[in-house]
């Protein structure tokens, strides 16, 4: 067996269904269950349908020769669910990051729903949902885009099945928390973030940044700014203009209320769905001046 095993090399991965022991209206019983969450059945049955795995299996079908009017296949796919429950989703991730992050401009809101959205982001949190086990596709393993698709259409069957508001809290829960040890600039690429800085404190009547090298040893330089005559922020870098930028960054992640010491939001509130105002968030709001940063 071993020897054939090097041969041939692994199997081919099975899907969960072609296993032992598999009911699917039971495990799709136990994914609501699990979840605490009241799903309608037929919708959520409905939100694993892909409409590759329609289009597959009634080539199938052909290809045995079996009547399409005789053995019809009476499914729906989860096309409407994936609209809707993308269209929710980045609503409440909007709505959330502008109550999380007051003073968060309009791209950095985008940047931030649009990595919670990606892929790779979703298929993490599907996966460990075990929503690929229940995902019925035209290919196995799952490809990212039918996994992404049909996470969504979960979101929609959710809205559909318990309202607006278990399935914000559903985001809130998996993919909200997320965010939790991520970088702003990580998901909002800035390209000049001095001339950002220049434009943030403009709007707020502040002094502009002066930048200023403080130190340097070998090839690791430190640069701070200054507003006012106040240290603003300072950052390290391997040249002048490097310690600048993050110098800059650390000033902008300040005003944003986005610091790497932050505290995190209480993910156990059920307020921080409805979009209430963190109070740590209000209390760095009242003061924008350098000091106060």
């Amino acid at each position: 067996m071993e020897r054939k095993l090097k041969i041939e090399g692994l199997p081919p991965p099975k899907p969960r269904s072609q296993k032992p022991n598999w009911d699917y209206h039971a495990e799709v019983q136990a994914f609501s269950s699990r979840l605490k969450e009241n799903f309608s059945p037929e919708l959520l049955k409905t939100a694993f349908v892909n409409p590759c795995y329609i289009q597959s299996e009634k080539e199938r079908r052909q290809a045995l020769g079996v009547d399409s009017e005789t053995a019809a296949l009476v499914l729906g796919d989860n096309i409407q669910l994936n609209t809707q429950g993308l269209e929710f989703t980045k609503s409440f991730l909007s709505d959330w990051c502008r109550a999380s992050f007051p003073s968060l401009p309009s791209k950095g809101v985008v940047a931030i729903v649009s990595h919670l959205t990606s892929h790779p982001v979703v298929c993490h949190v599907a996966r460990n949902l075990a929503i690929e086990d229940l995902t019925m596709s035209a290919q196995f393993p799952v490809t990212d885009e039918v996994l992404h698709s049909t996470f969504l259409a979960v979101i929609g069957a959710l809205q559909e099945s318990s309202g607006a508001e278990r399935a914000g809290l559903f985001l809130r829960d998996f993919l909200v928390t997320q965010l939790v040890g991520k970088d702003l600039f990580e998901m909002w690429s800035v390209v000049n973030p001095m001339g950002l800085l220049v434009e943030e404190l403009s709007k707020r009547n502040v002094s502009l940044p002066e930048p200023r090298l403080t130190r340097s040893a070998g090839v690791s330089v430190c640069v701070c700014v200054l507003s006012d005559k106040k240290l603003f922020s300072e950052a390290p870098g391997e040249t002048v203009l490097a310690a600048e930028e993050e110098a800059a960054r650390v000033a902008l992640r300040k005003i944003y209320g986005c610091t790497e010491n932050r505290r995190h939001s209480n993910f156990s509130a059920a307020e921080e769905q409805l979009g209430l105002l963190p109070s740590i968030h209000q209390q760095q709001l009242k003061d924008m001046s350098p000091q106060a940063l």
